[in-house]
């Protein structure tokens, strides 16, 4: 007998290969990378593969908040060379996730942001940064917010949502990955 994995595979790769249109898209649990602010924070990463993968790269969205220069604190997108601009067939979703999205926590690029915020706190106060990022961590990078993310509303397709850090206000739906 055959296990569960196994089957979802061999399913996927009969689907793929029918006249059938399918999207692949799925989620990763990712956990921050040790010895960073994000050391102990798990984030929900929606991923999509575009029909062309690998000749294109796949989207990759942030679904649970993160405090980060380079990663847009609403929709969750990431601003990664290797994935936006460099990207190779060589290349490969274990890549993504073991290689370019820990160095992305590492070496922010506050020259190049998408959190204006995050930028200019961390080239003025790096230690206050850090501080803020531990602080996100603490509040939405955590095992139950994962299992959340995403759960809010009824449209599965939404990456994250707006609202301010305040737990008084409802969140609202920031679009879909089709805007990214």
């Amino acid at each position: 007998m055959s296990s569960p994995k196994r089957r979802i595979e061999t399913d996927v790769m009969k689907m793929l290969m029918s006249d059938y249109e399918v999207t692949l898209e799925f989620y990763v649990r990712f956990k921050g990378p040790e010895e960073t602010p994000f050391t102990g924070g798990l984030w929900k990463i929606h991923v999509e593969l575009p029909d062309q993968y690998p000749y294109k790269s796949p989207s990759i969205g942030f679904v649970n908040r993160i405090f980060h220069p380079n990663i847009d604190e609403l929709s969750g997108s990431v601003c990664l060379d290797v994935i936006n601009q460099t990207w190779s067939p060589m290349y490969d979703m274990v890549n993504i996730f073991e290689v370019f999205l820990p160095q992305l926590l590492r070496y922010p690029n506050p020259t190049d942001p998408l959190n204006g915020e995050a930028a200019a706190l961390m080239m003025r106060d790096t230690k206050s940064y850090e501080a803020k990022v531990k602080e996100y961590v603490a509040k939405y990078a955590t095992k139950e917010n994962v299992d959340d993310a995403g759960n809010d509303t009824d449209d599965s397709d939404e990456m994250s949502s707006v609202g301010s850090l305040d737990d008084d206000e409802d969140d609202e739906p920031v679009g879909t990955m089709d805007e990214v």
